[in-house]
C-alpha cells in the first residue's frame, strides 16, 4: 500500500483524476455488471449515468450506434459470446484495437482477487501503422487459436489448458467439471439439415453463456459436446446450475421459422478434487454423461468419487 496515512483523501483525489482522464476506465463486478466508469468510457460506449449494465450491453449499444470498438466479424453475436467467454480467465490481459472514430487504443483487463475486473484503454494512435497492424494480427491469431469458429466459445485447446491449470498443485479453488452433450443431435441434422444443426449449436452456446458465470470456462470440444469448468463451486451447487441450464435449453426455440423444434441436453458432472489427473477427470465425466444418457437423457448425473 503506497498510502502512509488515511487513504480516503488520496482515494478521492485518485477517483476524481480517473473520472476526468481521457483514458477509458471502467470497473466491472464478478458478474460482469458495470460498477463504475469514467466520463470517457461512458461517452464512447453510451453508458447513461446511474446505470449498471452488463459488459455486453454497452458493446451492443455501441455497435448499433456505429461507435466504440471496430469488430471485424460477420456474426457480431458470435463474436460477443467468444469475447465474453474469454473475459476474466486470466489475471492480466492486454490487446489493441481501433475505434470507429479512427483512434487506436491499447487495452488492458486486470482481474482482481474478488473477481471484479478493472478495464483501462489508452489512445495510442500515434504509433506507427505497420507496427499496429502486426500487433493486431498477433491478437487475432491468439483469439482464433483458442476459439471455436462456429459458436465463438472456447475450443478444446482453450478448455484443456484451463483444466490443466486447475489441476496444478496447490489446488486452492476446487470446482466441478461438466461434460455436456446435446440429445439426439444426429436426428436434428438428418431431419432439418446440417445448416440448421449449426444454428442449434450456436443457440445452445448462447444459452450456456446466459447461465454460466464469467469465471466459468466454457468450450465446445467437438460435434455436439461441450465442456464447462466451474471453479470454486461445490458439487450440489453445480447440479443446481446444470438444472437451470436444462430448463433454459428446453425453453429455447433455436429456429424461429420452426417453433416446434425443441432440444435437450445431458450432463455428466465430476468434482475436480475427486480425481488425481486430467485423464481420470475426463474419464469420470464421460462415465457420468453415459449414465445420464442411460437414465433417459435430458438430465444431470453427478459422478461419485473414484475408488482408489
Amino acid at each position: 500500500m503506497i498510502f502512509e496515512a488515511d487513504p480516503a483523501p488520496h482515494a478521492r483525489t485518485l477517483l476524481a483524476g480517473l473520472a476526468a482522464s481521457p483514458m477509458l476506465v471502467a470497473l466491472f463486478d464478478a458478474g460482469d455488471c458495470l460498477l463504475w466508469c469514467n466520463n470517457a468510457f461512458a461517452s464512447v460506449f453510451g453508458v447513461d449515468e446511474g446505470t449498471h449494465p452488463t459488459w455486453v450491453e454497452p458493446m451492443r449499444q455501441a455497435r448499433r450506434r456505429g461507435v466504440g470498438s471496430v469488430v471485424q466479424a460477420a456474426d457480431f453475436e458470435a463474436w460477443l459470446a467468444s469475447a465474453a467467454s474469454r473475459r476474466g480467465k486470466q489475471p492480466w490481459r492486454s490487446f489493441e484495437g481501433d475505434m470507429h472514430d479512427g483512434r487506436w487504443f491499447s487495452m488492458a483487463e486486470q482481474t482482481l482477487p474478488d473477481g471484479s475486473m478493472l478495464c483501462i484503454a489508452q489512445d495510442v494512435s500515434g504509433l506507427r501503422t505497420d507496427e499496429r497492424e502486426l500487433r493486431l494480427a498477433r491478437d487475432l491469431a491468439e483469439r482464433q487459436a483458442s476459439s471455436d469458429p462456429l459458436t465463438g466459445l472456447g475450443n478444446r485447446r482453450h478448455v484443456m489448458q484451463a483444466l490443466a491449470a486447475a489441476l496444478e498443485p496447490p489446488r486452492r479453488e476446487g470446482g466441478v467439471l461438466a461434460l455436456i452433450d446435446l440429445d439426439h443431435f444426429k436426428r436434428i441434422n438428418d431431419e432439418h439439415g446440417h445448416q440448421r444443426g449449426d444454428l442449434v449449436l450456436c443457440d445452445f452456446a448462447r444459452v450456456l453463456m446466459s447461465v454460466m458465470r464469467r469465471d466459468d470456462v466454457i468450450g465446445r470440444i467437438g460435434g455436439e459436446e461441450f465442456l464447462v469448468l466451474l471453479p470454486g463451486v461445490g458439487a450440489q451447487a453445480a447440479v443446481a446450475v446444470m438444472q437451470r441450464l436444462g430448463s433454459a435449453t428446453r425453453a429455447s426455440q433455436p429456429l424461429p421459422e420452426r417453433p416446434e423444434l425443441r432440444y435437450t441436453c445431458s450432463v455428466g458432472l465430476v468434482a475436480i478434487d475427486d480425481c488425481s489427473s486430467q485423464d481420470e477427470l475426463l474419464h469420470e465425466a464421460d462415465e457420468a454423461l453415459y449414465a445420464a444418457k442411460a437414465a433417459g437423457r435430458d438430465c444431470c448425473v453427478l459422478r461419485p468419487a473414484a475408488r482408489r
